[in-house]
Order: C-alpha cells, then structure tokens, then sequence
C-alpha cells in the first residue's frame, strides 16, 4: 500500500475521575491519534504518551516532535508491502516506541479492511472474546478503595489490580484480601521501590497475589533478578520491556514470571506478536497492560488480546470507566461475566466518531504525498 497521506491531531479529553500512581495523578488526558491515508481508506492509532515524562522517557510534546519532523517525512509516499515491514523502515528512530507504535497500528488497521477480516483475525487472534480486569488507582482512604473494589467485581471484572507506593500498599493490599478473600488481585508499584525494599516487598508474599508489577526501577531488569529469587509472588515486568531482545534478557535472568505487553510500549503490533509468541514458548504468561487509551488504543488492546498467548485477564476495560462519552461507535464493553466480544467487522471493528473527534481537536497537522510530488 501507499502512504497517500499521514495526519497527527491532538484530543483533549477529560476522565470522569482523577487515576492516581506512585508518579502522580491525572485528569485531563491529551491525547494523539494519528490516521492514516491509503487507497480511499482510512487507519486509526493511539501516541499513548502521557504529558509528562514520568511512566516512560515519551511525552504529548516529544511524539509531536518526534512524528512531525522524522517519522512522517520517513514515510509518507512510501510504498509499504506489509504492517511487519514497518519497524524496519523506522528503525533508523531510535526509541520513541508509543510514537512508531500508533502509525504501525494503523497501518494493521488499513490492511484489515482491505482483507476484509478484523483486525484480530489478521494478527493472529483466536478468541472470540477476551477475559478483563480493571486497575484502580491510589486512594486517600482505604474504605473509598474497598468501595471501588466492590463495584467492579459487581460489574464482572475477573481481576483487579491496585496502585501501590510507598506508604499506600501492604496495609491497602490487605485491607482488600481481608474484605474479598476470594479476589485475583495483583499490585502495580510502578517503579516506586528499590532493593533496599525487599524485606517490605516480602511482606506482600503472605496476600496470595498474582503478581506485584515492577516494583522497582524503571529501566532495571537485572535488580529484579535479585529481587525475584526472593519472592514467591511472581514479578510482572512493564516499564523496562520495549522489544523482544529485553524480554529474552529478563526471562534468562530470571527477573519476572509474567510481563506485561502494552502495544505501545513495545512498540506496536509486531514487536506485541514477537514477544508473546516468545513468552508462550517459554510457558510465561502474558496480559494487555493499559495506558488510559481513548476507544481506538482500546480497541487495537483488545484486537491484541486475542492473540492464544495472552492468557492472563488485562486493563482493557469498558469506555464508560473512564469517559462520559469515547470517539468509537459502539463504545467498548464488558459483560456481567467480565469479558469483552471481539469486534467481527474488518479493520479496528469500531467506527471512529468523526463528529466527537473534530469536537475535541485542538490541534492538527497533515502530510500529503502529492505534496511531495508537486515539489
């Protein structure tokens, strides 16, 4: 296919509720969606940056920059045979994976709907629907969480995952086994920890948890290794994995027993394919970890959750968790059983709401072939 055209616009869109971790709390998300142009159709990704640079190095400013001034020149007019061919083109951008990950995805998008199959189905995905958790963030008051707990599982959430940091997490993690014993419940430290911590971290071994996710440094696999062999409760590694190469490396480091694939973070849906299929190989678990996406990141998380390696529940949950209204038709959701269906229409499996989207533009940059042509 070729790369008509490329734009870049940036939402503003506002959380029905503060989402609070160990790095600070957000409300007002800005988000990037990229569209992409190729014979008379149209594919939709997800920047999933937040606005600063504390979950990873990326941020709403630095993905502009990033796709603006190099990534769109390096593609636009390009002949691209297949999605997969994608990180090779881009590789020459070092880093920046959420950036490349949003026109790689969608790229997927368009190629889907001129197979006319969904985008699942192209990837590889099997399942016709997918199991789902839900993450919480950090509360003031413990029985404000224990509430939040309540409601979900009455919603039909299979797992649920809590914000901890230090001050706000053994005591807030039993609190929550204590009131609901039967729970699948895991903690996310999001780096807020170090070794120093590893007798508090042993603490969490008596709470029969899933997983305690990266607890330490964000860029630190081998630390996690130490930390590992002195834990029964499994480590999921998030932040520190970015492609197939450091996955190898932490599971023959034996740092974690489960990682967490965000699409973003790896780098897309290539990158995402490779290191499940890695991870299923070697018998570790994997789940779709979630970045507080509008409904398209939504919809390529669940697209990737079909896929046979991700066993474990995931954060892709329904669209009115977190917004009064998404950009998607229908919007996503979960049953009373805690699952979403798997979209059967070609493509994303959702239509993006053009109307909603201009709404929420604030700003908008396209690149046009024929531009380049004229010149």
């Amino acid at each position: 296919m070729k790369i008509e055209a490329i734009s870049i616009r940036e939402l503003r869109m506002r959380l029905k509720h503060p989402f609070e971790t160990s790095f600070g709390s957000t409300q007002d998300r800005h988000i990037l969606l990229v569209e992409v142009y190729s014979d008379g159709l149209t594919g939709y990704g997800e920047i999933t940056v937040g606005m600063g640079p504390y979950y990873n190095p990326e941020t709403t400013g630095t993905s502009w920059h990033i796709f603006c001034d190099y990534l769109a020149p390096l593609v636009i007019g390009h002949e691209i045979p297949s999605p997969e061919e994608i990180p090779a083109l881009l590789n020459a951008i070092r880093g920046h994976e959420m950036t490349k990950a949003a026109f790689e995805n969608a790229v997927w998008d368009i190629a889907a709907q001129r197979e006319c199959i969904p985008l699942a189905s192209l990837l590889g995905g099997t399942r016709k629907e997918i199991p789902c958790g839900v993450s919480l963030g950090i509360k003031q008051h413990i029985e404000d969480l224990l509430a939040d707990v309540q409601r979900e599982l009455a919603a039909g959430y299979q797992r649920v995952k809590v914000k901890i940091k230090p001050g706000k997490d053994f005591e807030v993690a039993a609190a929550i086994r204590q009131r609901f014993p039967g729970v699948k419940l895991m903690v996310d430290a999001n780096s807020a920890y170090t070794l120093r911590d590893a007798d508090h971290l042993r603490r969490f071994d008596e709470l029969d948890l899933l997983m305690i996710e990266q607890p330490l440094e964000w860029d630190e696999i081998y630390a996690h290794a130490k930390l590992q062999a002195h834990l029964a409760t499994p480590i999921c590694l998030d932040e520190c994995i970015h492609n197939l190469r450091q996955t190898e490396a932490a599971l023959d480091l034996q740092a974690c027993r489960i990682i967490n694939v965000k699409l973003g973070r790896v780098g897309g849906h290539s990158s995402a394919r490779s290191i499940a299929a890695h991870c299923a190989a070697r018998s570790i678990p994997v789940w779709c970890g979630g970045m507080l996406e509008s409904g398209v990141g939504r919809a390529h998380n669940i697209a990737m959750s079909s896929l046979p390696a991700f066993t474990l529940p995931g954060d892709v949950s329904a669209s009115q968790r977190y917004w009064d209204e998404d950009i998607i038709d229908p919007e996503v959701e979960v049953s009373s059983a805690g699952m979403i269906r798997v979209p059967a229409r070609p493509g994303l499996g959702y239509r993006v709401r053009r109307d909603r989207v201009e709404s929420l533009t604030v700003r908008l940059q396209t690149f046009r072939a024929s531009a380049l042509s004229a010149a």
